[in-house]
């Protein structure tokens, strides 16, 4: 490590224009090239899917096809829908869209084919669109709207007219990013030092962002990877700079040259860089094992951010650090430093008072931090997975208002229907498919059925039913299971009769099971994963299992405030998102990933020093103090940071990205505050010496992993029990 940092500091100007000709090149490459994301969420093994197949072999229109389709619903006050001067206005302007590029067809409601898209008051219709991609929804839309009047009043909506996802122009996380400057000119206390992370991270969140939108042509990745990996790179980016920059100004105030410095630095804090990297990389990619296909792109692209991000701290930051030299310290200790000998920062402070507190009371304040965690944690155990629909979009929002209408013309379920695909071999099946379409609508929360028996020649019939409640209500998941489960079995007993529960609710509700079905393997291999890790680092048992419990515990304090928040509802209008609806079925997985990742960091910066002292003193209630004491103020600036980046995406605007920012910045928070600087510290004081005990089979056949280069050489104070472990906090003593 020591040997790249040397040639980045040497050839720093050449380091400068390869990454400079990275972002013009691959910008380039995008501009001709362009990007293709999909937001497919097929899932082979579902219901849903094999619903879906059947419609295409028997020939049928599905939304995999290349049109969209949207409303244009039209609501009357004190006349009918059906009145001549209404029919004439509407009719007018169908017959301009209908007109328009890109519009393939228009159902009018005064057409005998679209003689059902009037409501049984006569009070609301719409007429139904098909459009190609190409099609011009804004006109259309303006076209809507010159509809209104005094008793006229007409909006759009549908998948067509999906305003698509945003993430809110990039003004929320420059603000994020500008909140972590403040956070670290108030710890550096120099403009340079401050902005030297913000770059090395918005650099490597840069290239990668670029890589991301060139990959999307060649693998499947979402549209939600570009937010990811900006979501996850800024934070990780930024708060790894910090560590390198940090251990940096602390050398160069020691009397190092500037390139030693450099080099000390990467070797030290670098190798932790690359560690904690890895580890969120390897919880990212941990994610194949759901094998849901939108999820591993989303994953993929986080991972690209994440190394891109480590190559940038451990090449551009070093070049970077070359180019200013003293200049990332402050002033007055450039001129302590001019004028001889090295610079003693004060020491103490906050956080060694905390340490002592923490080790006079560990039982109480362990009791306390434990306590608080698992308060937070509570409402994840109430966590429903599933898709929010409109009827949760802000009250000012055009879809809000789309939905409302339609909901008081055909009622809340009117865009969650299901589609009951049948296979009737025989004439017996096909009796049972018949009866099966009687009985549905006296099943609860049934607000409608039609059924289109197989045409002839056909094997294939398909019954519509729409619930009386939304899409995304806990009554219509439990329609599905009761169809699933009782009604339909119950109708093909006897026959060869085989019916499948379909549509796009069906799919989302589907999807939702499959996340929650595989999450416990996902979690048990990440605890596995943490435990061997740690175990490989730090040479104990205990250590890596206080680290994967704690680690758990973050994680569900993580999600209990996502499902508070968004889920109950208890302040998800503050992040523009609109009301309570269920947890989005990404969310529990990312936060899962993404947390562990950063979680093991910290106990690594945390652990590291204690370790250290262990080794020095073989004195435990000192090491955890000292360990706990020294790396307190770097890991309360870096979680500050880490938060400060994820909690602005909480305000872009799109509930997906809301609460993972959210989530992961509530997650980090306490990880750092209540799980690093009080529970982790109580516990091992309370455990004692056997905290650092590990098995002699286990020392003979584990390989030893040196996470900050090589140990400092053994001095006569040093004991007999083995080397020095090497620092890994970045403000610690040397």
């Amino acid at each position: 490590m020591s040997a790249l940092a040397r040639w980045c500091a040497r050839g720093r100007f050449v380091v400068l224009a390869l990454w400079l000709a990275a972002l013009v090149g691959l910008g380039g490459a995008v501009g001709g090239i362009g990007s293709t994301f999909t937001d497919s969420t097929d899932l082979p093994d579902s219901e849903s899917s094999t619903a879906y197949d059947l419609l295409a072999q028997a020939g049928a229109a599905t939304d995999e096809g290349a049109s969209s389709t949207g409303d244009l619903v039209w609501q009357t006050d004190g006349v009918p829908v059906t009145d001549p001067p209404v029919v004439a206005q509407v009719s007018d302007v169908l017959a301009q869209i209908a007109a328009l590029p890109g519009v393939e067809s228009v159902v009018s409601p005064y057409d005998a084919a679209g003689a059902a898209q009037v409501s049984a008051a006569g009070d609301v219709a719409y007429a139904s669109l098909a459009l190609t991609e190409d099609a011009d929804t804004e006109q259309i839309t303006a076209l809507a709207d010159s509809l209104d009047s005094e008793t006229l009043m007409a909006v759009t909506g549908g998948s067509a007219f999906d305003p698509g996802f945003s993430t809110g122009g990039g003004v929320t996380e420059v603000i994020g990013v500008l909140c972590a400057l403040v956070i670290l000119l108030l710890v550096f206390r120099s403009l340079w030092a401050a902005v030297l992370p913000i770059i090395t991270g918005v650099a490597g969140v840069g290239v990668a962002a670029l890589a991301i939108l060139l990959g999307s042509n060649v693998i499947a990745l979402p549209s939600y990877s570009m937010a990811m990996g900006s979501l996850v790179g800024l934070g990780v980016g930024i708060d790894y700079a910090l560590f390198i920059v940090n251990r940096h100004r602390k050398a160069l105030l020691s009397g190092l040259p500037l390139r030693d410095s450099i080099a000390q630095a990467v070797n030290t804090s670098g190798r932790a860089v690359v560690f904690a990297g890895a580890t969120v990389v390897v919880a990212l990619l941990g994610m194949t094992v759901l094998d849901i296909g939108i999820l591993t792109g989303m994953a993929l692209g986080a991972a690209v951010t994440v190394l891109l991000t480590v190559v940038s701290a451990l090449t551009l930051l070093p070049a970077l650090l070359a180019v200013l030299g003293n200049r990332v310290l402050g002033r007055g200790q450039r001129r302590a430093l001019a004028a001889g000998g090295p610079v003693t920062e004060p020491g103490g402070g906050l956080w060694s008072r905390w340490a002592t507190a923490v080790q006079r009371r560990p039982g109480v304040l362990g009791i306390v931090a434990a306590a608080l965690v698992v308060l937070l944690a509570a409402p994840a155990l109430s966590m429903r997975l599933g898709s929010a629909d409109a009827s949760s979009d802000p009250t000012d929002s055009v879809t809000q208002q789309y939905h409302q209408v339609m909901t008081e013309g055909f009622g809340p379920g009117f865009d969650a229907q299901l589609l009951l695909v049948g296979q009737t071999p025989d004439d017996a099946s096909r009796a049972a498919f018949t009866a099966l379409a009687g009985e549905l609508s006296a099943v609860e929360d049934v607000a409608a059925v039609s059924a289109a028996p197989p045409a002839a020649g056909q094997e294939i019939g398909v019954i519509t039913v729409t619930p009386a409640s939304t899409a995304q209500a806990e009554a219509t998941a439990d329609l599905v299971t009761a169809l699933r489960e009782d009604v339909v079995p119950a109708a093909e007993v006897g026959t060869d009769l085989q019916v499948h529960v379909g549509g796009s609710t069906a799919s989302g509700i589907d999807f939702a099971q499959a996340l929650t079905s595989k999450l416990p393997v996902y979690l048990a291999i990440i605890a596995v994963l943490g435990f061997v890790l740690l175990a490989l680092a730090f040479r104990s048992v205990l250590v890596p299992l206080i680290g994967a419990v704690t680690n758990l515990l973050s994680i569900a304090a993580g999600l209990g405030i996502v499902t508070a928040v968004f889920q109950f509802g208890w302040g998800s209008a503050l992040f523009g998102v609109g009301s309570a609806a269920p947890v989005e079925p990404f969310v529990s997985v990312m936060v899962v990933g993404i947390v562990f990742g950063l979680s093991m960091d910290y106990q690594v910066f945390l652990v590291s020093r204690m370790h250290e002292e262990w080794a020095r003193t073989r004195d435990h209630r000192r090491a955890v103090r000292v360990g706990m004491a020294e790396t307190g103020r770097v890991i309360a600036t870096a979680a500050a940071i880490m938060a400060c980046v994820f909690a602005s995406f909480g305000f872009t605007g799109e509930r997906i990205i809301a609460e993972l920012g959210v989530g992961m910045g509530a997650a980090v928070l306490v990880d750092a505050f209540l799980v690093r600087l009080v529970l982790v510290p109580a516990v091992m004081h309370r455990i004692g010496a056997r905290t650092w005990w590990y098995p002699r089979w286990a020392e003979r056949i584990t390989p030893r992993v040196s996470v900050e280069g090589e140990p400092a050489a053994p001095t006569e104070d040093t004991p007999a029990g083995g080397p020095v472990a090497p620092e890994l906090e970045t403000t610690g003593r040397r």
